[in-house]
């Protein structure tokens, strides 16, 4: 069979892999971020919150140019119902010159960006960040190609080696005294690791082709995703830039540090899920009602395993600040309560995207993306007049008009109904707010201790609190993650 033909032929045995692709890709990840977080957290605890906070300001500037960088030419190859070797080298082609521009880009707009932020190191970091441009094709075209195959193990076994190699780095870096320098470096071992590990997974790899013709569907839907990306940077990061010039490196690395707490979840653990649900919603986007219900499971389990972390971040910040990252990130205590209760609404808004992008639909990601861009720099304008307190409040008040927003665009093109939504979400959401409840009543009867000792007492009551509720008022719903699990049909819902 040609690799043509393979690539347009339908996989057999499509649920079953669909489950191992979630269970090798969130459970790689999982594998991944422990390892990484654990590095993480030491390098915390070893930098000071300045470095931190430079750091945010190069990766502001990063971000900007990454949304030309070309994966969304790279996602029209899952997206599309079928593609052939000729799309494959002009997607190659495509972010390869896309990817080589950007770095060019990025070195040119160093000074600029570091007299923009009254910080000349921020130009140093620029310079050496432009390499990671370089990584990008070998990574995003293996990811499509076997994304499209749902097809995860040989991607996980990929980041767990670049996410040991890259924490090994960074350890080092920290403990020889590199400073900010570590932030750049630690990344710069994991794109590299992941581009080769990737090129040698894929079993076949055309050479790029920089002949576009024939190419217009891709274009279209890539330079969609591109303005989709655009929006998304004025959403997410428009605070480090207005903030940049209005606080100290000190404390935009404790708001930056205290924002990366919070969105562990919704940055790290939902995105591969996504990955899995795009490719999948793809390949069932004709099956009568056969989106729709899915996405309301994948709603329903999601927001089950999520909703307690977050809660359980807003209900514990203050003894795990002191534990995991040390008194001198004290500050971030506040920001950490407000912040982690704004996302609940940030996770089950990212969950609307890959059903609709998969329909074909990139219009109503633009749209939300822009209504994000509008709502998002306008609350932080807003709250930087009250310092990093002021930015979290406006996190915490805009995104749930952006989550109703999304869901008001979405839910009709996905074909599930509003009340269908709430009923997939109640499982979550009650026993979630009934734990946060338990876990905050214990805190106050609690006599002074250490907060180690302070922090295993709350975690360990709120998991048992939330695994006694969930037997209690939700047994269905866990019964259904159960089954998916174990690959075993679960009892109707």
């Amino acid at each position: 069979m040609s690799n043509d033909q393979r690539l347009q032929q339908e996989p057999l045995g499509f649920a079953e892999r669909v489950k191992a692709a979630v269970i090798w890709r969130s459970g790689g990840q999982i594998v991944a971020q422990l390892i990484t977080w654990a590095a993480t957290f030491i390098v915390i605890r070893l930098l000071q919150p300045a470095d931190y906070g430079l750091f945010a300001m190069a990766q502001a500037v990063l971000m900007f140019l990454n949304l030309m960088n070309g994966y969304g030419f790279a996602n029209a190859l899952v997206q599309s119902e079928s593609v052939d070797r000729r799309q494959i080298a002009q997607v190659f082609g495509i972010l390869i010159l896309l990817n080589g521009g950007l770095a060019l880009a990025q070195i040119a707009m160093a000074p600029v960006a570091a007299a923009y932020f009254r910080q000349p190191l921020v130009a140093d970091l620029l310079m050496a960040q432009a390499l990671l441009y370089l990584f990008t094709p070998f990574i995003a075209i293996p990811n499509a190609l076997l994304s499209r195959e749902i097809d995860f193990s040989g991607q996980a076994k990929v980041n767990l080696v670049a996410a040991l190699l890259s924490a090994g780095a960074a350890l080092v870096c920290a403990t020889y005294g590199f400073g900010v320098w570590t932030l750049v470096i630690a990344p710069l071992v994991l794109f590299g690791v992941r581009a080769v590990g990737l090129t040698l997974a894929l079993p076949w790899l055309v050479p790029p082709s920089f002949q576009f013709k024939g190419a217009g569907t891709m274009f279209r839907y890539g330079g969609a995703m591109v303005l989709v990306q655009f929006f998304w940077f004025l959403q997410s990061q428009s605070d480090v830039f207005i903030a940049g010039r209005s606080v100290s490196p000190h404390d935009l690395g404790i708001y930056t540090t205290a924002l990366f707490l919070t969105q562990i979840v919704a940055a790290k653990f939902v995105p591969p899920l996504n990955e899995v649900a795009f490719a999948a919603y793809a390949r069932i986007q004709t099956r009568p009602g056969g989106l729709g219900s899915s996405f309301l499971k994948a709603v329903r389990l999601i927001m089950l395993l999520t909703l307690p972390l977050h809660f359980g971040l807003a209900a514990t910040a203050e003894p795990l600040i002191l534990t995991v990252l040390g008194r001198q990130w004290i500050e971030a205590v506040p920001l950490v309560r407000i912040l982690a209760l704004a996302m609940p609404f940030m996770t089950l808004q990212i969950l609307f995207g890959p059903a609709t992008n998969a329909l074909g639909r990139a219009g109503i990601a633009l749209r939300v993306s822009l209504s994000g861009a509008l709502i998002m720099t306008a609350s932080f304008l807003i709250g930087i007049q009250f310092g990093t307190q002021g930015l979290a409040y406006a996190w915490l008040a805009a995104f749930p008009l952006l989550t109703a927003i999304t869901a008001a665009l979405s839910l009709p093109v996905i074909g599930v109904t509003a009340p269908a939504l709430l009923r997939a979400l109640m499982p979550g959401v009650g026993t979630s707010a009934a734990m946060l409840a338990v876990v905050l009543c214990l805190d106050t009867l609690l006599p002074p201790m250490p907060a180690e000792a302070r922090l295993l007492i709350l975690v360990s009551s709120g998991a048992a609190a939330y695994g006694a509720l969930l037997v209690l008022f939700a047994r269905k719903v866990v019964a259904e993650l159960f089954a998916l699990v174990r690959r075993r049909p679960a009892a109707a819902v």
